[in-house]
């Protein structure tokens, strides 16, 4: 067992840091975003699942060309190698942890 990491020492930016389990010991990997409002990844698949936990804000996922909005409180469950993205549409930065079930992350981004 290894001592507690600090996010802000993960790879990254004030945007999204990045867990890779790997590095650590895990057999699991995260983001923690902290996007801006606007802010977000574009479309891109996994081949696992990804869960996003809201802690804080209001984002609008678009899963398989459907729009979901989610706010703190609420988890979304994105199905393996399905295209997915996600936008802030709140007012102040949001606060997401997302898990995947991957020692590293897996990530293709696909054209628009």
């Amino acid at each position: 067992m290894t001592g507690p990491l600090q996010i802000n020492d993960l790879h990254g930016s004030e945007r999204s840091r990045r867990f890779e389990g790997r590095d650590h010991g895990s057999t699991v990997s995260s983001f923690i975003s902290r996007h801006a409002p606007g802010e977000g990844p574009d479309l891109h698949v996994h081949p696992y699942e990804e869960t996003f936990i809201m802690l804080e804000g209001v984002c609008t996922f678009t899963v398989d060309g459907n729009q979901i909005e989610a706010t703190a409180g609420e988890i979304v469950v994105v199905p393996p190698n399905t295209p997915h993205g996600f936008k802030n549409t709140g007012d102040k930065r949001i606060l997401q942890v997302s898990i995947h079930p991957s020692d590293h992350v897996i990530q293709e981004f696909l054209e628009e």
